[in-house]
């Protein structure tokens, strides 16, 4: 085929042309595998601790970037409210985690253990906590500054027990930790603070029923179905710095198009004599256009090829060089970004194809 003849004769520029494409698909693939992660391991609290209702103060929507406070107050009246099985409190804090002279922030949440809500989304080493004195951190976290199961964790003055580690906590800018409640309101100075309350509701009432009364009695505070609450956070999420994963991604995309589209120029002019000859045998124009096309596809394809074969060992290097880097890719998105380089390819392929249109048959007896 002609285009593998055109690349034979450069297999230099063939090498550098496909490393280039692999890069790009690499980028767009390492961001949108990232925008995955960061997105599931921003709500993943919120997901997997299914309440019935979310009680916060009035005006906060989510806990991402809401500010809520309440009392252990709202909580006895909560649970003397008609069609209420239980309240939940939890308490959210900004902690510095302190090791070996170096400190971390961490996304503190306490709850009570007897209850179960509040907890971490999945334990994936050792055990959740029971006592004041333990904690439980984001794997991720553990790993960046070298944490293990049965280690001392210093927050302020309070040394506690690491009894486990979860997953689905790593917000890629902060991560959770858990503790007791207890623990938590005694490390703010406070014991009688929490953020929100989750609700579980009695057997056959209404949750929206339940949710005006509440309402009716503490005018103070605002009420979500979990539905409701988990897509304020979703939402929270998507507004702040991970569309700018998406502008990088688009951009990866123009430097894509960029190179191919200048390489294909490059070719038509170096190759001008032949498709002069070409249009003098009379050549139908779909004819002249297939070298180009086909030229583009073939630097795509090898592209993505190269990338893919280096994208799960480069990620898996850089998730243990930078723990809190997090990645999550599927099927889909692999899908997703193949149909895309083709797109890009054609596109690419189709930007030069004026040039063809300026070369005359006369050329070829020149």
């Amino acid at each position: 085929m002609y285009p593998f003849r055109i690349l034979q004769a450069q297999p230099l520029r063939f090498f550098l042309t496909i490393s280039g494409i692999a890069l790009c698909v690499v980028l767009m693939l390492f961001l949108l595998s990232t925008y995955r992660a960061v997105s599931d391991g921003s709500v993943d609290f919120v997901a997997q601790n299914r309440a019935d209702l979310w009680v916060l103060q009035k005006n906060a929507t989510n806990i991402l970037r809401g500010s809520s406070i309440l009392s252990t107050g709202h909580g006895t009246v909560l649970r003397d409210v008609d069609g209420v099985e239980s309240a939940s409190p939890v308490l959210l804090l900004l902690c510095s985690v302190k090791r070996s002279g170096r400190s971390g922030t961490v996304f503190l949440t306490g709850f009570e253990p007897k209850s179960g809500l509040g907890r971490p989304p999945r334990i994936v080493q050792g055990r959740t906590v029971i006592n004041d004195n333990e904690i439980v951190l984001d794997r991720s976290f553990a790993a960046k500054f070298r944490f293990f199961v049965g280690d001392i964790v210093e927050i302020q003055d309070d040394s506690l027990v690491v009894v486990g580690l979860s997953t689905g906590t790593n917000a890629f800018v902060i991560q959770y930790a858990f503790v007791t409640l207890h623990r938590a309101q005694s490390l703010i100075g406070f014991p009688s603070l929490v953020t929100c309350y989750l609700v579980r509701t009695a057997p056959h009432s209404d949750p929206e029923r339940v949710a005006l009364a509440i309402r009716a009695e503490l005018p103070g505070v605002e009420t979500y179905n979990h539905e409701t609450f988990l897509q304020n956070n979703i939402e929270e999420m998507e507004n702040g710095f991970l569309p700018l994963l998406y502008i990088l991604c688009v951009l990866g995309s123009i430097v894509l198009t960029t190179i191919l589209s200048l390489l294909l120029s490059i070719t038509i002019v170096e190759h001008r004599n032949d498709f002069a000859v070409m249009k003098t045998l009379g050549s139908p124009r779909r004819f002249l256009l297939g070298p180009i096309l086909g030229l583009g596809l073939l630097l795509s394809a090898a592209g993505e090829g190269l990338a893919l074969a280096a994208f799960f060992p480069l990620t898996e290097f850089l998730e243990k060089l930078f723990p809190e880097i997090s990645t999550k890719t599927s099927l889909e998105q692999i899908v997703a970004i193949t149909i895309a380089v083709g797109l890009m390819s054609l596109l690419s392929a189709a930007i030069p194809l004026r040039r063809l249109r300026s070369i005359y048959p006369q050329e070829s007896f020149m």
